[in-house]
């Protein structure tokens, strides 16, 4: 009975103390997670997982994120 009690206070003094507000996940995307977000918008689009009218909208996404990682690439060589 007695650990019950001290289990109980215990969960009581937690309760009493203030919460610290979480932590908000940092952003941590790199060149090479966007390389690879490439491949997959290239491996979808080969097996169709996209919809006609959305093709549009992909491919215009696709060259911008191309483009962006050339220039990327040519100033890191």
């Amino acid at each position: 009975m007695e650990e019950l009690a001290a289990a109980v206070a215990e969960d009581q003094a937690k309760a009493q103390q203030p919460q610290q507000p979480a932590q908000q996940p940092t952003a941590d995307l790199n060149i090479s997670d966007l390389v690879a977000l490439k491949s997959i918008i290239e491996v979808a689009s080969q097996r169709g997982a996209f919809k006609a009218a959305e093709l549009e909208a992909v491919g215009k996404t696709f060259n911008k994120l191309n483009t962006f990682l050339e220039s990327v690439a040519k100033k890191e060589a």
